[in-house]
């Protein structure tokens, strides 16, 4: 009595056009080349962006992921980048939902609001601030 140790491989799907698209630049090493130059160029720049909108105004965050996940559909490191950027985030997440640290913050930001309002309304009676309806000389050169 034979033992198959080979399991039976169930028929594969229809990869799709892209799927089968990307498998035919695969099998030609100069257009795999180019093609890995390209996603590498379009996701360095994307993620490059990403590192400048973190100290210039834009969402940094999301540029810094995009770029992964764009080198991600083809390089290994980046992959491991991206699922190190995942943990991070769902651990940001689940200290943000602390209830305690929640409450905390809620306080310490309505006190920083009085404190602030408190700060702007003392500015204003020590520098004799007047509401534009209540200046008694209109003209704007005297």
């Amino acid at each position: 009595m034979a033992i198959n140790h080979e399991e039976e491989i169930p028929p594969a799907e229809d990869p799709g056009p892209l799927n089968r698209f990307r498998e035919r630049v695969r099998r030609n090493p100069m257009l795999n080349t180019a093609w890995r130059l390209g996603v590498f160029t379009v996701g360095a720049t994307v993620l490059a962006g990403g590192l400048v909108m973190m100290v210039a105004p834009g969402p940094g965050i999301l540029g810094i992921i995009v770029g992964l996940a764009i080198l991600a559909t083809e390089f290994a490191w980046a992959q491991r980048a991206l699922h190190h950027a995942r943990q991070a985030a769902e651990r940001a997440k689940e200290k943000a939902l602390d209830p305690r640290k929640k409450r905390r913050n809620t306080i310490l930001a309505v006190l920083g609001g009085l404190l602030a309002g408190a700060a702007m309304i003392a500015y204003l009676a020590v520098y004799d601030f007047h509401l534009p309806w209540n200046i008694q000389d209109w003209t704007p050169w005297a």
